[in-house]
């Protein structure tokens, strides 16, 4: 057995685009469960007192027709100013934490479950990299990361340069994980490194 039914928690790091998501859906299907920090973010934009809080500060434009926040428009807006997107974020992070903890006590009690993964952008940056049991860096080079961005439709080179200087630099997310995954190449040699990663993991914790 594991550490008094508690799962490891992996932490994924890397640059805008880098493939976190990709990693993690990898480690899913090796029978991890993952929390995805954006999709909490934008499932919390439906309610009332967030949404209330947002359109206080960012003003009646960012609601679309239907009376939903437009996402794609508000993200125009902080992505443009790195005060806003440090705004949108003390609105938004502590309610997705919440969250993220909820969904950590729940995978800790379902036996199935072999690790809690967490891809969360400012993992770092809110101090829950010692959340983590082990830290992986998904290296990915610049310009296939803003190819990515591009063909993604999410932004332009300046758009990704305000979301990277609001990050902690490459460097430091290197410097603090336990291991490197190489996000350059296929998918197959991908899947091949997360599934090594992952069964070093599960023999160190007693879970192989």
């Amino acid at each position: 057995m594991g550490k008094a039914g508690k799962k490891p928690i992996i932490g994924i790091l890397g640059g805008i685009c880098s493939g976190k998501s990709t990693v993690a859906a990898e480690f899913a299907k090796l029978g991890c469960k993952v929390i995805d920090a954006d999709k909490i973010a934008h499932d919390l934009l439906d309610k009332e007192d967030i949404k209330d809080r947002i359109v206080s500060f960012f003003g009646e434009s960012v609601i679309e027709a239907a009376g939903k926040i437009d996402s794609k428009k508000l993200a125009d807006i902080v992505f443009a100013d790195t005060d806003k997107l440090s705004s949108l974020n003390k609105i938004i992070h502590p309610f997705v934490l919440e969250r993220a903890e909820e969904l950590i006590e729940k995978y800790n009690r379902q036996s199935q479950v072999k690790a809690v993964v967490l891809d969360m952008p400012l993992l770092v940056e809110v101090g829950w990299d010692k959340r983590c049991d082990k830290l992986i860096f998904v290296d990915c080079e610049r310009h296939l990361r803003l190819n990515r961005a591009k063909n993604k439709g999410f932004f332009d080179e300046n758009h990704l340069k305000i979301r990277e200087n609001y990050q902690i630099s490459l460097d430091k997310k290197v410097a603090i994980a336990d291991n490197s995954i190489d996000n350059n190449s296929s998918l197959a040699a991908l899947a091949r490194q997360v599934a090594d990663f992952f069964s070093c993991i599960m023999n160190k914790w007693g879970l192989s």
